[in-house]
């Protein structure tokens, strides 16, 4: 991984100072849950070059290490810094940093409470189909999805076609927002099939106190300018948050190729 940063300036030495782009994962770098392009990782690497980039995304490493690594290529050499969970787990440079857990934070008889309440919910629902793992719990949050992660790509088209028709994940999530809104929790839908439950605060902008941290390190760059690409940044999108942040630039995209266009764009590439 330290081979793969080398090929790159250091952090502080990229010819366009100060400066780092983040990227969303799903349906920015990616088709939802699918793999990235060749061409996207090309682009990456040329932008590599110039400023420091990232990606901030909800799912765990697992799932971002299949959608932009590959068997023989660590994810972690191929961005400085990886925030898979919102940065609630982090790697800058292929080492792990500081991460939360969301067990620990909410207690193990509210999870229970929540998760029985949302299995209850779900078992209610009227959907097409359902497949499997309606709640994935993560390290920093729990993700819900009425159809079942385990759903198809054909399945997750479908069910996101219904979803918008029907608006079933942002009636749950009001359902949710009533019944459990004491505990301090979040509810941010993203992607096709699911929406994630976190505490506040716990959203994608958590990733900012890595990038922020990173002007005390002896070597470090006060990143003044920070560039955000992402798709869900509507209200109520799991990329609001940091896209209306006053410490980034946000760029709402719409997909895979679109961030290319705009990346190249923005940077001459």
């Amino acid at each position: 991984m330290a081979e793969a940063a080398s090929v790159y300036p250091p952090l502080n030495k990229r010819p366009v100072a100060n400066t780092i782009c983040l990227f969303d994962v799903d349906g920015t770098l990616t088709p939802a849950r699918r793999d990235v392009s060749p061409e996207m990782l090309a682009l990456l690497s040329a932008l590599r070059q110039r400023v420091a980039i990232g990606y901030v995304g909800g799912s765990d490493m697992v799932k971002q290490q299949e959608q932009l690594g590959t068997a023989s290529i660590n994810v972690t050499s191929l961005f400085d810094f990886c925030f898979p969970e919102n940065g609630l787990t982090a790697y800058r440079l292929g080492v792990p940093l500081a991460n939360q857990s969301f067990i620990q934070w909410l207690g193990e008889d509210k999870y229970k409470q929540l998760v029985n309440f949302i299995l209850h919910y779900i078992a209610d629902l009227d959907l097409p189909v359902k497949r499997g793992t309606f709640v994935e719990f993560r390290n920093g949050m729990i993700n819900v999805s009425p159809i079942g992660r385990n759903a198809s790509v054909a399945e997750r088209n479908e069910y996101e076609r219904h979803d918008k028709e029907t608006g079933i994940r942002t009636k749950f999530v009001e359902v949710l927002k009533e019944k459990f809104g004491h505990l301090g929790l979040t509810f941010s839908i993203g992607g096709q099939i699911s929406f994630d439950v976190f505490p506040h605060g716990w959203d994608k902008t958590y990733c900012l106190q890595h990038v922020e941290a990173e002007a005390e390190r002896p070597d470090g760059v006060k990143y003044t300018t920070i560039h955000f690409f992402g798709d869900k940044t509507y209200k109520g999108g799991n990329d609001y948050e940091i896209y209306e942040d006053s410490r980034t630039v946000g760029h709402s995209v719409t997909n895979p190729e679109d961030t290319a266009a705009q990346v190249k764009k923005t940077f001459g590439l």
